[in-house]
């Protein structure tokens, strides 16, 4: 049994021993390894390179589905900042638009003297007269009354034709209105000539002016404003630019195609036009104050407006 034991004892001494000298081997420091290490290292290398190559495959397949989910959600965070983007600029160009037509008609409301500008913004078409009708947010309760006239920056457009407590309706110039009549001015070179402006050619899209003396001069490109003689429309506001001058049926006045200055099928923001002027009352051979904005529609025909 001591004989036994003592192999045991010798056996461990010489394996510790081995081990000892395997491990200073291992550390020491070599360019070249072993046999038994090339083996080893090679074995688990394999063994790594199978394992890791599907692993890697499913790892890069988890990435590519990740960075495309991730590049989905950017899209679409882009594209929200581009609807945003247009959205703004749409703003950005329509507070544009309307600073500057806001603009333009301060300028115009300096021009109308002895006129009380009160600003309105166009809200519908009237549907059975779309291209001759306009619908405003202003009405009797601001004021508005009926024949006042209105205006865009660009010049002329029409006159008020119906009143609600919140609404009014306006009639355009373009109108088929065969009474409907705007004392007019043509500013020549040489002198003013005045005229009606009756009527509207549809085919041409222009108004038409009568009622021009023959004995007078108009030409082609000029200007034609409101005369103010009607006591509705102010004076000096611009129709449109003269494109043709004929003569009517009977030969006796000149007759003129006038193009209008203002786009009736873009109208936005316009001014309402009260007018306070001073007429003579016949009846007692003295001038009394009235208010132009009360008389019938009759009374306006013979002033040259209607």
């Amino acid at each position: 049994m001591p004989h036994f034991m003592n192999k045991k004892l010798i056996l461990l001494l010489v394996g510790m021993i081995f081990l000892v000298a395997l491990i200073s081997f291992s550390l020491r420091d070599r360019q070249n390894a072993s046999l038994p290490e090339q083996f080893i290292k090679d074995t688990v290398g394999f063994a790594q390179s199978i394992v890791a190559k599907p692993a890697n495959y499913i790892t890069g397949i988890f990435n590519n589905i990740n960075s495309l989910l991730n590049t989905y959600e950017e899209n679409k965070r882009l594209k929200m900042r581009l609807e945003d983007f247009a959205v703004l600029q749409a703003e950005v160009n329509t507070l544009q638009s309307e600073n500057e037509s806001l603009k333009e008609l301060v300028d115009k409301e300096s021009s109308l003297k002895d006129y009380d500008p009160l600003n309105a913004t166009v809200i519908a078409r009237n549907p059975d007269q779309w291209e001759e009708k306009i619908i405003l947010n202003r009405g009797s309760s601001q004021g508005v009354k009926l024949n006042m006239a209105v205006m865009s920056s660009q010049g002329l457009i029409g006159k008020i034709s119906l009143v609600t407590p919140f609404t009014s309706e306006v009639e355009l110039l373009n109108t088929n209105n065969p009474n409907y009549r705007v004392s007019a001015i043509v500013q020549g070179e040489k002198k003013d000539v005045f005229g009606l402006i009756e009527g509207y050619d549809v085919e041409r899209n222009e108004l038409i002016l009568k009622r021009i003396d023959s004995s007078f001069e108009v030409n082609v490109g000029e200007l034609v404003v409101s005369s103010g003689l009607g006591g509705i429309f102010p004076k000096g506001i611009l129709i449109g630019e003269i494109t043709e001058v004929t003569t009517d049926d009977f030969g006796l006045t000149k007759m003129a195609y006038v193009k209008p200055a203002a786009d009736f099928s873009m109208l936005e923001d316009v001014i309402i036009a009260k007018r306070n002027a001073t007429i003579i009352d016949g009846s007692d051979g003295e001038g009394t104050n009235k208010d132009l904005t009360n008389k019938t529609n009759s009374e306006s025909a013979n002033e040259g407006e209607e």
